[in-house]
């Protein structure tokens, strides 16, 4: 909160105070009905919709959002006096919360009004303030979370856009908020009212069915209403008006979001959420059902279903044999004691059975919502609690076709006006007599005569009408009005054109089919046609049973008189005397608590903001009773306040309280008004209040005081304007003071720096003077002495060579020479001790020479330091590693340059085992023939002498021998010695030919020379080449040529090697040209 708004706040301590028209119409002056409305039309039009009556508060709805129900504003009225700010909901709702918490009353917040005056906007903003000024913790937010959620699933599924509201509560309900001992929410418990189930089969034009059926279709996803059996398309269901399905600034996609979080939020199971879509579902396809008539042979009609795959669907979702719903909508079953009589429905009343049952299961289902939320949102705890009552009730209704439901709703509101009046004097005597104050009887109009004409037990309306509905014979609605004729004609609240009094013979503004009561709001004319079947409210007998038969687990819960083994032949009770009962109960609840009132109003017929009607305020203004309900509270005194607050307010209009009053507070007020002269009998004093009669009175002092504080102002300018000047003159005195003290501090700086600098300079000078005069006489001295010591150097110089002439001559310069060679070296070496490469054998660094007579010494050295370094790093090696490089380098002498096969195998592993022999048990054979240490095994092709073709075989290489073996079966078709091999030749190209040459005559050599392809010839090559010079001490010749000579038995074949491109790619491919001649090819 910015600085502005905390000093305002500070400010302002009455509702007086910045007063737009009049904010407690208690003071209003003059009082009548042109004053009453033009001070709400003021105040509307200055968006200050909230006006007190006393401790009553009036709002009007304005049609949008307004800045004053924000966080910061709850905080401003958070214990806050009820009269210290501008009149608001949230004084209203701090007042009833602290009374609750700290002087342990129980509370009641009553809200009434027409349908769209704002009631259930003004219940929602009672709940969130003492949502908010409350306790806090994580049990405590998730009560007030539940309780503020159970909003949002009421309103879904008891709220209807009508012609004067687009969310109107179509239910009455009545909320108890319960606290523990700190005021912190426990829970509550709902009652709901009279829910206008009508609405769910037949719709006024221009307005809708229950939110709920539109918030299904538009935001349920596709997956879900497939479930539900439903389709997005409004005009597929019947019992939906299609005039008014979207309602500008309602998105019911959304809004069904919301609801399925809230019921999630207060408690709802994921399986109960469905099953109450899939009642609202069965609902929806109810209004679907058509009949069409038909005879039968003894000539009744009988109504059947037209389409009935509807009825399936319905069944499907239910769980309902369709058999037996399909009967209950086709006869009616009567039983009376031990007898049964079945008859069938014509088509007018199978509709209106269909129709009942529609409105049963919807009115049911909404009361099992309101029982399982109070299920959830009950305290758990069994400690005494505090209780807040906030009560949401239609207004008095005045149609032009009234019918059952306005005059149920209109005997609420005459029940409530009672016991507003009542609680009011009540509360207005409790008040003069806690004060001392000496009570008036105050004359008001009794509506309890008119409460009486409707709810007496033996000649009240609803007593004659539930006597209509059980008396035997035909009743209709004209019989019930012939019977209010009988009875009601002599009293003075009841108008009819057909009964005895004589006065309303010929008013013609009367229908003959109706009758009109004289509430305290006004004359209201009721259509009797529909009274007495919707006071009966008649769900035939089939259609419970057939509920009950339900494999749903929740609508077998909402028929439970279904059940035939509780069959009650006893009739059910009417709708009007249950109202009647809730309605007693309500009141009897009400009068133990506390009350406080929300008057609503509604501006205008259009919804629209900015428009007053004042036609229109003034006849909520009468029906409301506001009129007489000032006259009330200002009957006896029309203005009371504490004694401290009075003397804070105006004790600048007296010298001896001004500015501070030392004594009691009742004391410094007395003093105030008697130097006031005000008349004793326009005030009486208090235990703890003074008590102002009339409002001018009160709007003296406050003139008076306006008066003295714009003089109190005036003498503070002045006197503030004085303390300034005077403090700006002192303190311009004092800045000039110590300006001139500190510019003569500076000007002395000034003038002895620049004395300062002026010695300074003269010092220097001499200084320096005296500096050279003394260098001078020290550089000749200086010189002096070194002439001398050359002098004497030179002279014994001369006396030395003289003397050692002889010995210089003959060995000095070798000396000299050996000296300086020495040197020389000494440094040459210590710089390559400094310059030293790395041990790397490969690293090629070696520093510059620095002379050139050291140019074999460097070269030498830097052999001979390659050839250590290369020893430390074979010093490294294991003994299978150094095998593995000599196998390597011995590779490298006999193919580096000559095979191009080559580079590519210098990175490749000698691994040589390359077939597991001893491991794999195909090879076992193989195993035990081979005795030796095998060096080599690899399968290798051998080449067809006849074709050229290559066939697989395993190639071994041991110590003594070279063998061939088949590859499949392990079977050894040759072995060589390795004494009869004689040569190896190959190609110098990028291939794995290889030829194998026997020595002539020898046993191996009968079938003639092997050729061979392996894709590890270098290694196998190498291998056999250190293997033959290890065992016969012979280099074995290697022949590296694209063309040699094979012998094949007895015939030489030229093995020749060209270069092309292949089919099969990077595949070598032999070819056998002619007898002589076998072509390799070669990518």
């Amino acid at each position: 909160m910015n600085a502005d708004k905390m000093a305002k706040m500070e400010v302002k301590t009455s509702l007086l105070d910045d007063m737009i028209g009049v904010g407690d119409m208690v003071l209003l002056e003059p009082l009548d009905e042109d004053s009453f409305i033009n001070n709400l039309k003021k105040r509307f039009d200055h968006n200050e919709v909230y006006t007190y009556i006393g401790s009553v508060v009036i709002s009007i709805n304005p049609y949008r959002s307004l800045p004053i129900y924000t966080p910061e504003k709850v905080e401003e009225y958070r214990n806050r006096n009820f009269y210290e700010l501008s009149p608001h909901i949230f004084a209203l709702s701090d007042e009833a919360y602290r009374s609750l918490r700290d002087q342990d009353k129980d509370q009641c917040i009553l809200i009434t009004g027409e349908s769209g005056a704002g009631k259930t906007e003004a219940s929602k903003l009672v709940m969130s303030y003492v949502a908010a000024v409350c306790g806090k913790g994580a049990e405590v937010n998730q009560v007030k979370e539940q309780l503020l959620q159970s909003n949002p699933v009421l309103e879904a599924f008891g709220n209807a856009k009508t012609m004067r509201n687009d969310n109107s509560s179509r239910f009455g309900k009545y909320m108890d908020i319960e606290f523990d001992f700190k005021g912190d929410p426990l829970g509550g418990v709902i009652s709901n009212y009279l829910l206008e189930k009508s609405r769910v089969v037949k719709q006024p034009r221009g307005e809708r069915n229950f939110h709920i059926f539109y918030q299904i279709l538009s935001g349920a996803s596709e997956e879900f209403l497939c479930k539900l059996k439903l389709e997005r398309d409004f005009s597929r269901y019947n019992y939906l008006g299609l005039d008014s399905a979207r309602v500008n600034g309602v998105d019911d996609a959304a809004n069904f979001r919301t609801v399925r979080n809230a019921m999630q939020i207060v408690g709802f199971m994921d399986h109960e959420t469905q099953s109450v879509f899939e009642v609202v579902a069965a609902v929806l396809k109810l209004g679907n059902i058509e009949f069409k008539p038909e005879s039968r042979a003894n000539g009744l009609d009988e109504s059947k279903i037209k389409d009935k795959n509807e009825l399936k669907e319905i069944c499907e979702l239910t769980g309902i044999d369709q058999s037996v719903l399909e009967r209950a909508f086709s006869f009616r079953t009567v039983e009376a004691k031990q007898e049964k009589v079945s008859t069938t429905l014509n088509v007018a009343q199978a509709y209106y059975a269909r129709d009942a049952l529609a409105k049963n299961l919807y009115s049911r289902l909404f009361s099992w919502l309101v029982t399982r939320i109070n299920e959830s949102i009950k305290a758990q705890t069994k400690v005494r609690k505090k209780v807040m009552g906030v009560l949401d009730i239609y207004g008095f209704e005045i149609f032009e076709d009234n019918s059952f439901e306005q005059f149920i709703i209109n005997y609420c509101n005459e029940k409530l006006q009672q016991i507003f009046i009542e609680l009011t004097l009540k509360e207005e005597q409790e008040e003069y007599i806690r004060e001392g104050i000496e009570w008036t009887h105050i004359e008001y109009f009794n509506n309890a005569i008119i409460c009486d004409l409707i709810e007496n037990n033996q000649t009240g309306i609803l007593a004659m009408l539930d006597e209509e509905c059980l008396r035997p014979g035909t009743v209709t609605d004209d019989t019930f009005l012939e019977k209010l004729n009988q009875v009601c004609a002599t009293h003075q609240h009841f108008e009819s054109r057909m009964s005895k009094c004589s006065r309303f013979l010929n008013d013609t503004s009367l229908p003959h089919s109706c009758f009109r009561i004289q509430h305290y709001a006004g004359k209201v004319m009721y259509q009797v046609e529909g009274f007495v079947d919707k006071n009966n409210d008649l769900l035939y007998r089939d259609l419970s049973q057939a509920m009950w038969k339900a494999n749903h687990s929740l609508i077998k819960a909402l028929f439970p008189e279904g059940n035939p083994a509780k069959i009650n032949l006893k009739r059910p009770p009417t709708a009007g005397s249950q109202f009647k009962a809730s309605v007693a109960t309500l009141m009897k609840n009400l009068q133990t608590k506390n009350p406080n009132y929300i008057r609503c109003i509604k501006p205008n017929d259009k919804k629209a903001a900015h428009i007053f009607n004042e036609a229109l305020v003034c006849h909520q203004i009468r029906y409301l009773g506001l009129l007489e309900n000032v006259r009330v509270r200002r009957a006896g005194y029309a203005f009371r306040q504490p004694y401290e607050p009075c003397l804070e307010r105006y004790k600048m209009l007296c010298k001896q309280t001004w500015p501070h009053w030392r004594g009691p507070a009742r004391a410094g007020v007395e003093v105030l008004f008697n130097e006031l002269r005000i008349p004793e009998e326009e005030f009486s004093f208090g235990r703890s209040k003074i008590f102002i009669r009339n409002p001018r009175t009160l709007f003296k002092l406050e003139d008076l005081r306006k008066q003295r504080l714009e003089d109190l102002a005036t003498l503070i300018g002045k006197i503030y304007r004085g303390w300034k000047c005077r403090t700006h003159f002192l303190l311009m005195k004092k800045c000039q003071v110590v300006i001139a003290s500190w510019y003569r501090r500076y000007s002395q700086q000034k003038k002895y720096q620049k004395i300062k600098s002026s010695t300074i300079t003269v010092q220097s000078y001499i200084r320096g003077w005296k500096a050279r005069k003394q260098l001078r006489e020290l550089k000749h001295l200086k010189r002096c002495n070194e002439a001398a010591t050359v002098i004497a150097a030179y002279w014994h110089g001369t006396q030395v060579r003289r003397e050692y002439r002889k010995f210089f001559r003959a060995n000095a310069g070798r000396k000299i020479y050996e000296f300086t060679l020495q040197r020389i070296m000494q440094k040459y070496f210590l710089e390559m001790k400094n310059k030293m490469p790395s041990l790397s054998p490969i690293d090629k660094n070696w520093p510059a020479r620095p002379y050139l007579f050291l140019e074999s010494t460097h070269k030498e050295l830097k052999r001979i330091f390659h050839l250590w370094r290369c020893k430390k790093y074979r010093d490294q090696f294991t003994d299978q590693q150094k095998l593995i490089y000599e196998e390597k380098l011995e590779a490298s002498e006999l193919f580096k340059d000559k095979k191009a096969l080559y580079p590519a195998s210098v990175g490749q592993p000698f691994q040589g085992a390359y077939l597991e022999i001893s491991e794999n048990p195909k090879y076992k054979k193989l195993k035990d023939a081979v005795d030796e240490k095998i060096i080599i095994a690899e399968v290798v092709n051998k080449i067809n002498r006849a074709n050229g073709k290559a066939a697989s075989r395993i190639f071994l290489l041991t110590k003594n021998n070279v063998l061939l073996a088949d590859q499949k079966s392990g079977t050894i078709k040759s072995e060589v010695p390795l004494g009869d091999v004689t040569k190896v030749s190959m190609s110098s190209q990028n291939d794995g030919f290889f030829a194998v040459h026997l020595k002539e005559g020898s046993e191996a050599a009968s079938k003639g020379d092997f050729l061979l392809s392996s894709d590890h010839l270098i290694e196998m090559a190498t291998k056999l080449y250190r293997t033959t010079l290890s065992q016969t001490k012979q280099k074995l010749n290697i022949e590296i040529s694209d063309e040699f000579l094979v012998q094949f038995k007895q015939d030489k074949v030229c093995v020749k090697f060209i270069q092309g491109s292949q089919k099969n790619g990077n595949i070598p491919t032999c070819k056998r040209k002619n007898n002589r001649l076998l072509e390799v090819a070669v990518p």
